[in-house]
């Protein structure tokens, strides 16, 4: 895997439902080196910190392919890398194979895949059109937020090395499929309490499950 652009956010305000807020979700790319610390990217955005940014979300990954299958559905916007408001587009980035505990060499970081992204409606408010949460959920192919083990820097070109693999097969697009199926499966339900990578608090919240 490699990257294939680093994105910053600055501030941007919109009005919701009447009022006015802010996000930090449109991101654009730099040509310098980004510095991925513990509990956020240095000099990003971060407007609501209740459900961004944290130890186990401090920077979010999404796929350079994925562009390829949203681009066409919508075709009037400013397309460029950071329109799912990540930090870092990767080349090569598959959920389906990823695990939720794998570690990786990111630049001059280690790093640690915690959890998919669960989209909002500040994704619809990117993308001027609230459908597209919806149509997210259904792609399956969410991106992944990362914890950061060792701090460092990133830039364009890095590789994405894997460090170590986690022994829980549980993966990105497994856990992201199974927080949105009505009927959770019990078999993923006892991959994702087992996985000491899963936030703790995602794993006390789905014991509700448990059959």
């Amino acid at each position: 895997m490699r990257v294939i652009s680093a994105n910053i956010g600055k501030p941007t305000t919109f009005e919701w439902r009447g009022e006015q807020e802010q996000t930090g979700i449109f991101k654009y790319p730099v040509t310098e080196s980004i510095a991925l610390g513990t509990t956020d990217v240095l000099n990003d955005t971060v407007t609501d910190r209740k459900h961004h940014a944290g130890v186990d979300k401090a920077c979010y990954l999404f796929s350079a392919k994925e562009y390829d299958f949203w681009k066409p559905k919508y075709p009037g916007l400013d397309w460029n890398w950071g329109m799912f408001g990540e930090n870092l587009t990767i080349e090569g980035l598959d959920e389906s194979i990823m695990r939720i505990g794998d570690v990786y060499h990111l630049g001059t970081a280690l790093v640690e895949v915690s959890q998919p992204r669960e989209p909002c409606y500040k994704l619809g408010v990117r993308f001027n059109d609230q459908n597209i949460v919806a149509e997210y959920v259904t792609r399956g192919y969410p991106g992944t937020y990362i914890r950061i083990l060792e701090t460092g820097r990133v830039k364009n070109g890095d590789e994405m090395i894997l460090e170590k693999q986690s022994k829980n097969a549980l993966t990105v697009k497994q856990f992201y499929d199974f927080l949105f199926e009505r009927e959770k499966n019990q078999d993923v339900l006892q991959l994702v309490l087992g996985n000491q990578a899963v936030p703790e608090y995602k794993r006390e919240r789905l014991k509700k499950f448990l059959k």
